[in-house]
């Protein structure tokens, strides 16, 4: 019997390989400082909780339209216009099951078999594994850390052929925490336009954005929206990871195309998160503003701490994650072995220190680990004061 090659070449992902064998640790006693989370250690906020028990026993149980209830992508649209500076109307927005299923939707809706999609590294785990289900072929476009690892067009350039069919963008950027000013989008615009590239904008740390006001790139202008499909969600500017709730923002062909996918793989999304959503966004109140304040602070303590160190970083603008080049410690000996990459530094620093982070890798780099801090301060003092101790431990 032969299964799907496809699907046999995708690799598992590696942030929940790391993040499950913390967990399997902690379980079992082994007091494991854990920075694999992607997602805030706050609780969904309280007016939203409720409005999903309203729901419930409400009746608002069953399936809703295939792209979302009109009350939800009506405030979707509200929401996109007052923030994003976009102007879309409901049928221009699909609502899914996470902001992961409206990035798959995304990639099955553009790409035909070999069409390449330009994925700036350091990149999100799924990317490239996304792109391989939507029959479209990874083309890996390196940047440049002096650049905060933001993507240029002088990058892409390199990367540009007959082919070539999407950019994915992400801003803020997970892992890096780097956020594109309004200058670096305009340029990548120029150059999307140009080149008659699809962008995928994938801004679900929208709101998590420390120095600078937010800027959506499908806002520049009506060339460049058209050819854009802006992901959006409430997992991470709502604590609301578990309720698996998200969306796009396309133009009618494109959300048309997605609509036929989605009713085929999940019919709609959960009808009592939709509900919950819709309150989230219409009677918000400062619950984010409070969340982005302790992120920030977070990010200040984990920046000294590394730069005080032999670590090396780019200074998190946004998200809650760090990417800390550990070239230090690659090439030195540990335990009468030379440390090779930054995934046997991640092994070496759950087995032997008890903290766990990701390597690099699996983001496209193994010379850096990433580190969350959605998590307490005494917790990320701790974890980067095991890491630093690392590298007073290798000769």
């Amino acid at each position: 019997m032969e299964y799907s090659k496809n699907i046999e070449s995708l690799s598992s992902s590696m942030t929940l390989a790391f993040s499950t064998k913390a967990k399997n640790l902690i379980a079992n006693g082994v007091p494991i400082v854990d920075l694999t989370a992607g997602e805030p250690d706050f609780d969904t906020p309280e007016y939203i909780r409720k409005a999903g028990i309203n729901a419930i026993n409400t009746g608002k149980t069953r399936y809703t339209a295939s792209n979302g209830t009109l009350e939800l992508r009506t405030e979707i649209c509200r929401k996109l216009k007052e923030f994003n500076n976009l102007e879309y109307n409901p049928a221009n927005i699909i609502v899914s099951t996470g902001a992961k299923q409206s990035l798959l939707n995304t990639l099955m809706a553009i790409c035909n078999p070999g069409d390449e999609v330009l994925i700036p590294s350091p990149y999100w785990v799924s990317y490239p594994e996304m792109t391989k289900i939507a029959s479209g072929k990874p083309v890996i476009v390196e940047t440049n850390y002096d650049n905060d690892f933001k993507v240029t067009p002088s990058d892409l350039d390199k990367y540009l052929t007959s082919k070539s069919k999407v950019l994915i963008l992400t801003n803020p950027s997970n892992p890096t925490g780097a956020v594109y000013s309004k200058s670096d989008l305009e340029a990548l615009a120029s150059w999307a336009i140009k080149n008659k590239i699809f962008v995928i904008s994938d801004e679900i740390y929208e709101r998590l954005n420390y120095y600078s006001k937010h800027t959506s790139i499908a806002s520049l202008n009506e060339k460049i929206k058209e050819q854009t499909i802006t992901i959006g969600g409430f997992s991470k500017s709502y604590a609301m990871t578990g309720w698996r709730l998200g969306y796009c923002a396309a133009n009618d062909n494109i959300t048309t195309l997605m609509g036929k996918i989605q009713s085929h793989a999940t019919s709609c999304a959960n009808s009592v998160a939709q509900y919950a959503g819709y309150i989230a966004l219409k009677d918000e109140e400062n619950q984010i503003d409070d969340m982005v304040k302790e992120f920030k602070k977070r990010s200040e303590i984990v920046y000294n701490l590394i730069s005080n160190s032999n670590l090396t970083m780019v200074k998190p603008q946004g998200a809650f994650y760090g990417f800390i080049d550990v070239s230090y410690i690659i090439g030195k000996t540990y335990n009468n072995s030379i440390i090779s990459n930054a995934s046997e530094v991640a092994s070496i620093l759950l087995d032997d220190y008890e903290v766990a982070l990701l390597p690099g890798i699996a983001f496209g780099n193994d010379k850096y680990v990433r580190i969350s801090y959605a998590t307490n301060e005494d917790i990320i003092n701790e974890g980067i004061k095991r890491l630093i101790k690392l590298t007073e431990d290798v000769k």
